[in-house]
């Protein structure tokens, strides 16, 4: 690692916690409505629970992205707006982190931009893989500590780690990998753009770049969200369901009664009677990739697939704008 003065040490320290304030304070709200409209369970009919009896308890019908941004402001208020802050946050610290040390920091704080390094289609799955699975832990308690009813403090990761994982889950954290169908779901989100959208790069964008080239490719990059706005869906609605797995039981079949959050030891955000989401019960779990698909379309809905899908959209464009720019910037 290069040697740094007092100076560039500062100012280098000084616009990483002013950028990463100033992002979390409008991240974490907007995706924490993100991930509520994409994880609330709203069947178009009634449901039958595993013991053959009616089950009348729906998630609200919230359709849009603001919707239920204000709903969550009107139930829970502010703090339920920055519900997930701290998960969010050490992530983003340890991901700057290893930026730092990993990149030419000098670089950075003289604000060059870094040399890319390309290590070809099978490297990049290999290490997109490998991040994947070391952020995956995260993302999951990330994604529970949003939906979740119940307070958790900012600074007692015990407590909040009681109310986010099974028991099952804190004795044997593996479990979590072996949420079924989730993995699935991660790897074609890494597949997809590496083994496509990385394709259509190299064919249209790589040797001489042109406006004509970049606007079919900015095409593609949006008709992608057909497929991967669904993935995301699916790998959120994945990501919040809990492992209640035994030794009696496998890996699908689920042990509520004597593995749940018992409801009177932690407090709840709001008194309200209303929740800000309705969840899945947690006796009948999506079974794998096929399973979540196919239930998805069936109890709620395809359009339930495509929740949000302008901010997919959103994504796709600017990820084509920044290798527009990249690919400009090498010729």
């Amino acid at each position: 690692m290069p040697q740094f003065t007092f100076g560039e040490l500062l100012f280098l320290g000084l616009t990483l916690t002013l950028s990463l304030v100033a992002s979390l304070l409008i991240v974490v709200p907007l995706t924490g409505a993100l991930v509520r409209l994409r994880a609330n369970y709203n069947p178009k009919a009634l449901q039958l629970d595993p013991e053959g009896n009616v089950n009348v308890h729906t998630g609200p019908i919230v359709t849009s992205f603001f919707g239920m941004l204000q709903r969550v402001y009107r139930i829970e208020g502010i703090p339920g707006l920055y519900k997930g802050l701290m998960p969010t946050a050490l992530a983003s610290i340890l991901m700057t982190g290893f930026t730092v040390f990993a990149l030419d920091s000098r670089g950075i704080a003289n604000h060059n931009r870094p040399d890319a390094v390309d290590t070809g289609f099978f490297g990049a799955v290999v290490s997109s893989t490998f991040a994947m699975l070391i952020s995956l832990p995260a993302a999951i308690l990330t994604y529970r500590s949003i939906v979740t009813p119940y307070k958790l403090p900012y600074f007692n990761a015990i407590y909040s780690l009681r109310v986010l994982l099974t028991p099952t889950e804190r004795r044997r954290p593996w479990v979590l990998y072996l949420t079924p169908g989730l993995l699935a779901v991660q790897f074609l989100r890494i597949l997809y753009p590496l083994a496509v959208l990385r394709s259509f790069r190299l064919l249209l964008l790589a040797n001489n770049f042109s406006s004509f080239k970049f606007g079919i490719y900015l095409g593609i990059e949006m008709l992608s969200v057909a497929i991967t706005c669904p993935l995301e869906v699916m790998a959120t609605k994945l990501a919040i369901q809990r492992n209640h797995a035994t030794a009696d039981y496998n890996s699908v079949e689920q042990e509520v009664e004597d593995d749940a959050v018992e409801t009177h030891e932690f407090a709840e955000y709001s008194n309200q009677e209303e929740d800000v989401i309705g969840l899945r019960h947690e006796r009948d779990p999506y079974l794998g990739f096929i399973d979540c698909f196919k239930q998805i379309i069936d109890e709620e809905g395809w359009q339930t697939l495509y929740r949000a899908w302008w901010v997919t959209m959103l994504a796709a464009i600017a990820s084509g704008g920044a290798f527009a720019a990249q690919y400009q910037g090498d010729a």
